[in-house]
């Protein structure tokens, strides 16, 4: 979501008083009569700075996207990340100041020209007055917008019309490294949790057929009032994007949960979202599953519970084109539908 740059109250104040100025300076230089032009250069300094600010206003409030017009993810994300309900009210700040400088602007117009011209310059300090006092009524609907431009300036940028894989799971067990592995993204990787802070994407073409990845931070295994809103992009990737999730476990337990933990939040993941789950288990070269040691019990259960999960080392490698074989199965979800 791309919202303009955004000026602080000073800014505006001094590029519009400024520009009246400029303006001014000009009807100074020009032929009019001596006698009309100190109540012209009056008039002229305060239309002129107000109709700077106003249009400065107006183009904030233009150019930033009305939030019910942009897709339900976009909505959730932006809902998530800054608040839609404060969004609108600083935008109707705006809209408020725009207003109240509009009658400013044209009350002082008629004053200066109905009043003597020893007067002129009084009401257009009054006009300023009364402006600047307008401007820093919304100072901090402007702090929250530029608060905004900064949180909001790297939104994932989505391919509504590509098959989206959404891969979900607890911190650090390789999610990250998964997608490096499978398509040309780069998101950072380490060994602590929360590397991932945001949605990272990567795009691969399977048969004609264009499908992107999205890596979503850690989940916890919590109720949603409970997340953070680095869980909650999580969440809102999986609700609105997902045409198939990616639930990965860490097979060697090294991301410090167990098993029998993840699998609350796989379980928890399959009664909330309705997509198609592929479950996947990572790490099994440091897991040394391959052993069969009886600590794997749980991974044999599983595997005779569910219909084939994939056995995977994503750090080596290993499976990663038995996970491409299976995208190519997934078809994308009618989110427009009813019936959904």
């Amino acid at each position: 979501m791309m919202i303009p740059t955004i000026p602080t109250p000073d800014e505006l104040l001094d590029k519009g008083f400024r520009r009246g100025k400029k303006a001014a300076d000009e009807v100074r230089s020009s032929k009019m009569p001596r006698r009309l032009k100190p109540k012209r250069i009056e008039e002229v300094r305060v239309v002129t700075a107000c109709q700077v600010i106003k249009d400065r206003l107006k183009m904030i409030n233009d150019r930033t996207p009305t939030v019910e017009d942009l897709p339900i993810f976009y909505q959730d994300y932006i809902d998530i990340t800054v608040g839609i309900d404060d969004l609108k009210k600083s935008l109707g700040a705006l809209n408020w100041a725009y207003g109240i400088i509009s009658q400013l602007e044209r009350d002082y117009s008629k004053k200066i020209r109905r009043y003597p011209p020893e007067k002129a310059s009084q009401l257009r300090s009054q006009a300023y007055g009364r402006v600047a006092s307008v401007a820093k009524k919304i100072s901090k609907d402007l702090d929250f917008l530029d608060f905004a431009k900064s949180q909001l300036r790297n939104m994932p940028t989505i391919d509504f019309d590509a098959t989206s894989i959404v891969i979900a799971g607890f911190p650090n067990v390789g999610k990250s490294t998964l997608l490096r592995q499978l398509t040309d993204a780069e998101p950072e990787v380490a060994d602590y949790p929360f590397t991932t802070k945001g949605i990272q994407i990567g795009h691969i073409e399977r048969n004609w057929k264009q499908i992107q990845i999205i890596d979503t931070p850690g989940l916890l295994d919590r109720p949603i009032v409970d997340m953070n809103d680095i869980e909650m992009n999580a969440m809102v990737a999986l609700e609105d994007l997902a045409d198939a999730i990616l639930f990965i476990f860490d097979a060697s337990e090294t991301c410090g949960y167990t098993l029998e933990h993840q699998n609350n939040l796989l379980t928890e993941i399959q009664k909330v979202f309705s997509a198609p789950i592929i479950v996947l288990f990572n790490k099994i070269d440091i897991a040394g599953y391959e052993t069969g040691s009886d600590r794997f019990d749980y991974i044999d259960k599983f595997i005779k519970m569910n219909d084939n999960p994939l056995l995977i080392s994503a750090s080596e490698g290993e499976g990663i084109d038995k996970i491409l074989k299976v995208f190519d199965s997934v078809k994308k979800i009618d989110r427009n539908n009813d019936d959904y």
